[in-house]
């Protein structure tokens, strides 16, 4: 018999934000990096860095103006 190669099912948006997250934090298990690994494209973690990065400096800024203000 031949092994099939399964292919994993795509991760989701909640999967992908999830990921990128724990990525900015650098908190990461080394099973849960190879899980993703297996499941997340890399254009998924580019749009997910990028939209994570977006809100990080709107946070930022708002919290600031909020300070200052």
């Amino acid at each position: 018999m031949h092994n099939k190669q399964q292919i994993p099912e795509r991760a989701s948006a909640l999967q992908v934000a999830k990921a990128v997250f724990w990525a900015f934090l650098g908190i990461r298990k080394k099973s849960d990096l190879d899980h993703d690994a297996r499941r997340i494209s890399p254009m998924q973690v580019v749009i997910g860095g990028l939209i994570g990065g977006i809100i990080f400096v709107v946070s930022i800024l708002t919290l600031v103006k909020l300070i200052t203000n």
